[in-house]
Protein backbone atom coordinates (compact mmCIF):
# COMPACT_ATOMS: atom_id res chain seq x y z
CA UNK A 1 0.00 0.00 0.00
CA UNK A 2 2.84 2.35 1.25
CA UNK A 3 4.51 1.54 -2.41
CA UNK A 4 1.00 2.49 -4.44
CA UNK A 5 0.95 5.68 -2.89
CA UNK A 6 4.28 6.70 -3.55
CA UNK A 7 3.66 5.30 -7.23
CA UNK A 8 0.72 7.69 -7.47
CA UNK A 9 2.55 11.15 -5.72
CA UNK A 10 4.74 10.30 -9.45
CA UNK A 11 1.64 10.18 -11.40
CA UNK A 12 2.21 6.35 -11.82
CA UNK A 13 -1.20 4.66 -12.71
CA UNK A 14 -2.96 8.35 -12.47
CA UNK A 15 -4.94 9.63 -15.79
CA UNK A 16 -3.66 10.03 -19.22
CA UNK A 17 -4.92 13.11 -21.58
CA UNK A 18 -4.52 12.79 -25.32
CA UNK A 19 -6.09 16.41 -27.21
CA UNK A 20 -7.50 16.18 -30.73
CA UNK A 21 -7.48 19.30 -33.02
CA UNK A 22 -10.36 19.25 -35.54
CA UNK A 23 -7.70 20.72 -37.76
CA UNK A 24 -4.09 21.85 -37.00
CA UNK A 25 -4.05 24.34 -39.38
CA UNK A 26 -4.72 27.84 -38.68
CA UNK A 27 -4.65 31.46 -38.96
CA UNK A 28 -3.87 34.57 -36.81
CA UNK A 29 -7.23 35.56 -34.90
CA UNK A 30 -8.78 32.68 -36.03
CA UNK A 31 -10.08 30.01 -34.04
CA UNK A 32 -8.56 26.13 -32.84
CA UNK A 33 -10.98 23.39 -32.06
CA UNK A 34 -10.59 20.07 -30.44
CA UNK A 35 -11.31 18.08 -27.55
CA UNK A 36 -8.82 16.95 -24.58
CA UNK A 37 -9.60 13.66 -24.03
CA UNK A 38 -8.89 12.32 -20.64
CA UNK A 39 -8.42 8.74 -19.96
CA UNK A 40 -9.15 7.45 -15.88
CA UNK A 41 -6.19 5.58 -14.22
CA UNK A 42 -6.37 2.89 -11.93
CA UNK A 43 -7.38 5.27 -9.06
CA UNK A 44 -9.57 8.39 -8.71
CA UNK A 45 -8.18 11.24 -9.85
CA UNK A 46 -8.90 15.30 -8.92
CA UNK A 47 -7.99 17.43 -11.52
CA UNK A 48 -7.67 20.55 -10.32
CA UNK A 49 -7.29 22.44 -13.54
CA UNK A 50 -7.23 21.73 -17.45
CA UNK A 51 -5.31 23.91 -19.46
CA UNK A 52 -4.26 24.74 -23.22
CA UNK A 53 -1.33 27.39 -23.71
CA UNK A 54 0.29 28.23 -27.09
CA UNK A 55 4.18 27.79 -27.19
CA UNK A 56 7.11 29.03 -29.37
CA UNK A 57 10.62 29.40 -29.36
CA UNK A 58 11.87 32.50 -28.58
CA UNK A 59 15.50 33.73 -28.80
CA UNK A 60 16.90 35.14 -25.63
CA UNK A 61 20.21 37.62 -25.11
CA UNK A 62 21.25 38.32 -21.87
CA UNK A 63 24.03 40.09 -21.74
CA UNK A 64 26.82 38.67 -24.31
CA UNK A 65 24.83 35.46 -24.13
CA UNK A 66 22.22 34.79 -26.62
CA UNK A 67 19.56 31.13 -25.63
CA UNK A 68 16.62 29.92 -27.05
CA UNK A 69 13.58 28.95 -24.91
CA UNK A 70 10.34 27.99 -25.01
CA UNK A 71 7.79 30.37 -24.35
CA UNK A 72 3.97 30.08 -23.40
CA UNK A 73 2.23 33.30 -25.03
CA UNK A 74 -1.27 32.59 -24.71
CA UNK A 75 -2.91 30.27 -22.06
CA UNK A 76 -6.75 29.18 -22.31
CA UNK A 77 -8.96 27.21 -19.44
CA UNK A 78 -10.86 24.03 -20.28
CA UNK A 79 -12.23 22.53 -17.26
CA UNK A 80 -11.74 22.99 -13.48
CA UNK A 81 -12.25 20.84 -10.36
CA UNK A 82 -13.29 17.42 -12.32
CA UNK A 83 -13.05 14.06 -10.95
CA UNK A 84 -11.65 10.87 -13.61
CA UNK A 85 -12.63 7.74 -12.16
CA UNK A 86 -10.69 4.76 -12.41
CA UNK A 87 -10.94 3.69 -16.14
CA UNK A 88 -13.53 6.83 -17.22
CA UNK A 89 -13.02 7.88 -20.76
CA UNK A 90 -14.15 12.35 -20.07
CA UNK A 91 -14.05 14.47 -23.53
CA UNK A 92 -13.90 18.37 -23.16
CA UNK A 93 -14.53 20.29 -26.42
CA UNK A 94 -12.79 23.50 -26.59
CA UNK A 95 -11.96 26.51 -29.07
CA UNK A 96 -8.98 28.28 -28.32
CA UNK A 97 -8.60 32.22 -30.10
CA UNK A 98 -5.17 32.47 -31.52
CA UNK A 99 -4.06 35.69 -31.31
CA UNK A 100 -3.67 37.81 -34.35
CA UNK A 101 -0.07 38.71 -33.17
CA UNK A 102 0.95 34.85 -33.45
CA UNK A 103 3.85 34.40 -35.77
CA UNK A 104 3.57 32.10 -38.63
CA UNK A 105 5.68 28.56 -39.46
CA UNK A 106 3.98 28.02 -42.74
CA UNK A 107 4.13 30.03 -45.85
CA UNK A 108 2.98 28.98 -49.42
CA UNK A 109 2.46 25.21 -48.06
CA UNK A 110 6.25 25.14 -46.72
CA UNK A 111 7.22 24.60 -43.46
CA UNK A 112 9.19 27.80 -42.49
CA UNK A 113 13.16 26.65 -40.47
CA UNK A 114 13.74 27.53 -37.05
CA UNK A 115 9.73 27.90 -36.13
CA UNK A 116 8.00 25.65 -33.47
CA UNK A 117 4.54 26.00 -32.66
CA UNK A 118 2.78 23.97 -30.63
CA UNK A 119 -0.27 23.63 -28.34
CA UNK A 120 0.29 21.92 -24.71
CA UNK A 121 -2.53 20.46 -22.98
CA UNK A 122 -1.67 20.94 -18.91
CA UNK A 123 -3.53 18.95 -16.21
CA UNK A 124 -3.09 19.84 -12.43
CA UNK A 125 -3.68 16.48 -10.96
CA UNK A 126 -3.61 16.86 -7.54
CA UNK A 127 -1.02 14.91 -6.00
CA UNK A 128 0.52 14.02 -9.03
CA UNK A 129 2.72 15.15 -11.85
CA UNK A 130 1.39 16.89 -15.06
CA UNK A 131 1.32 13.95 -17.02
CA UNK A 132 0.83 16.85 -20.32
CA UNK A 133 0.55 16.54 -23.94
CA UNK A 134 1.76 18.49 -26.81
CA UNK A 135 0.79 19.03 -30.44
CA UNK A 136 2.08 21.07 -33.00
CA UNK A 137 0.05 23.33 -34.85
CA UNK A 138 0.37 25.12 -38.15
CA UNK A 139 0.11 28.32 -38.34
CA UNK A 140 -0.50 30.19 -42.28
CA UNK A 141 -0.48 33.99 -43.06
CA UNK A 142 -3.51 36.35 -43.17
CA UNK A 143 -4.18 37.55 -46.77
CA UNK A 144 -2.84 40.55 -45.81
CA UNK A 145 0.52 38.88 -44.81
CA UNK A 146 0.33 36.44 -47.64
CA UNK A 147 0.57 39.83 -49.88
CA UNK A 148 3.87 40.90 -48.78
CA UNK A 149 4.99 37.35 -48.81
CA UNK A 150 4.00 36.73 -52.54
CA UNK A 151 5.82 40.40 -53.64
CA UNK A 152 9.40 38.73 -52.08
CA UNK A 153 9.00 35.86 -53.87
CA UNK A 154 8.36 37.23 -57.35
CA UNK A 155 11.10 39.79 -56.46
CA UNK A 156 13.79 36.54 -56.27
CA UNK A 157 14.34 37.20 -52.54
CA UNK A 158 15.75 33.77 -51.35
CA UNK A 159 14.13 33.04 -47.55
CA UNK A 160 16.64 32.18 -45.48
CA UNK A 161 15.28 30.90 -41.77
CA UNK A 162 12.86 32.68 -39.38
CA UNK A 163 13.14 32.81 -35.47
CA UNK A 164 11.48 34.86 -32.80
CA UNK A 165 13.36 37.39 -31.12
CA UNK A 166 12.61 38.43 -27.27
CA UNK A 167 12.05 42.15 -26.84
CA UNK A 168 9.43 44.91 -28.39
CA UNK A 169 9.64 47.12 -31.39
CA UNK A 170 9.19 50.83 -30.86
CA UNK A 171 6.40 52.53 -32.51
CA UNK A 172 4.21 49.38 -33.32
CA UNK A 173 1.21 47.86 -31.23
CA UNK A 174 3.08 45.31 -30.24
CA UNK A 175 1.30 43.05 -27.24
CA UNK A 176 3.72 39.80 -27.29
CA UNK A 177 6.78 39.74 -25.47
CA UNK A 178 8.36 38.94 -28.81
CA UNK A 179 8.62 39.42 -32.30
CA UNK A 180 9.12 37.67 -35.46
CA UNK A 181 11.89 37.72 -38.09
CA UNK A 182 11.67 36.33 -41.24
CA UNK A 183 15.28 36.34 -43.10
CA UNK A 184 16.18 37.15 -46.87
CA UNK A 185 19.09 36.82 -49.10
CA UNK A 186 18.29 39.95 -51.55
CA UNK A 187 17.21 39.61 -55.26
CA UNK A 188 20.57 39.58 -57.30
CA UNK A 189 20.52 43.38 -58.14
CA UNK A 190 20.84 44.69 -54.74
CA UNK A 191 22.95 41.03 -53.57
CA UNK A 192 25.91 43.64 -53.73
CA UNK A 193 25.21 46.66 -51.47
CA UNK A 194 22.50 44.51 -49.16
CA UNK A 195 23.19 41.49 -47.06
CA UNK A 196 19.99 40.15 -46.10
CA UNK A 197 16.78 41.85 -45.25
CA UNK A 198 14.46 40.68 -42.20
CA UNK A 199 10.72 40.83 -42.54
CA UNK A 200 8.32 41.32 -39.54
CA UNK A 201 4.51 41.72 -38.93
CA UNK A 202 2.91 43.32 -36.28
CA UNK A 203 -0.81 42.89 -37.08
CA UNK A 204 -3.72 44.33 -35.03
CA UNK A 205 -7.66 43.41 -36.08
CA UNK A 206 -7.81 46.31 -38.27
CA UNK A 207 -3.96 46.64 -39.62
CA UNK A 208 -1.13 45.00 -40.36
CA UNK A 209 2.48 46.80 -39.61
CA UNK A 210 5.19 45.72 -41.99
CA UNK A 211 8.81 46.16 -40.59
CA UNK A 212 11.68 45.48 -43.38
CA UNK A 213 15.27 45.97 -41.91
CA UNK A 214 18.38 45.51 -44.44
CA UNK A 215 21.44 44.65 -42.82
CA UNK A 216 23.55 46.85 -45.81
CA UNK A 217 27.09 45.76 -46.86
CA UNK A 218 29.97 48.58 -46.42
CA UNK A 219 31.68 49.76 -49.38
CA UNK A 220 34.88 51.87 -50.87
CA UNK A 221 32.65 55.35 -50.27
CA UNK A 222 29.65 54.29 -47.99
CA UNK A 223 29.18 52.70 -44.43
CA UNK A 224 27.54 49.73 -43.46
CA UNK A 225 24.79 49.11 -40.99
CA UNK A 226 20.89 48.47 -40.80
CA UNK A 227 18.48 50.65 -42.89
CA UNK A 228 14.90 50.12 -41.81
CA UNK A 229 11.14 50.47 -43.15
CA UNK A 230 8.13 50.65 -42.09
CA UNK A 231 4.42 50.50 -43.64
CA UNK A 232 0.85 50.66 -41.68
CA UNK A 233 -1.81 49.81 -43.12
CA UNK A 234 -5.45 47.59 -43.25
CA UNK A 235 -5.86 44.44 -44.23
CA UNK A 236 -8.04 45.53 -46.43
CA UNK A 237 -5.35 47.91 -47.83
CA UNK A 238 -2.03 45.47 -47.80
CA UNK A 239 -4.51 42.99 -50.56
CA UNK A 240 -4.73 45.71 -52.51
CA UNK A 241 -0.60 46.87 -52.00
CA UNK A 242 1.57 46.47 -55.37
CA UNK A 243 4.28 45.31 -52.83
CA UNK A 244 6.53 44.27 -55.45
CA UNK A 245 6.64 48.24 -56.38
CA UNK A 246 6.62 49.48 -52.62
CA UNK A 247 10.11 47.03 -51.75
CA UNK A 248 11.70 47.41 -54.58
CA UNK A 249 11.21 51.44 -54.22
CA UNK A 250 12.49 50.65 -50.55
CA UNK A 251 15.58 48.86 -51.74
CA UNK A 252 16.46 51.15 -54.51
CA UNK A 253 16.50 53.79 -51.78
CA UNK A 254 18.69 51.77 -49.19
CA UNK A 255 20.82 50.38 -51.74
CA UNK A 256 21.64 53.52 -53.04
CA UNK A 257 23.82 56.34 -53.01
CA UNK A 258 21.83 57.94 -50.19
CA UNK A 259 23.76 55.77 -48.11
Amino acid sequence: MVFKRMLRAFGVGGPTVDTVLTNPNVRPGEVLSGEVRIAGGDHPAEIDHVTLALLTRVEVESGDNEYNTNMEFHKFSVAQRIVAQPHQNLSLPFQVPVPVECPLNVVGGMQLAGMQLGLRTELEVRGAVDPGDLDPIWVHPLPSQDAVLQAFGQMGFRFTKADNERGRIHGVPQTLPFYQEIEFYPPPQFAGRVKQVELTFVTTPQHVHVILEADKRAGLLRAGGDAYGRFAVTHEQAVGTDWTATINQWMSQVSGSRW
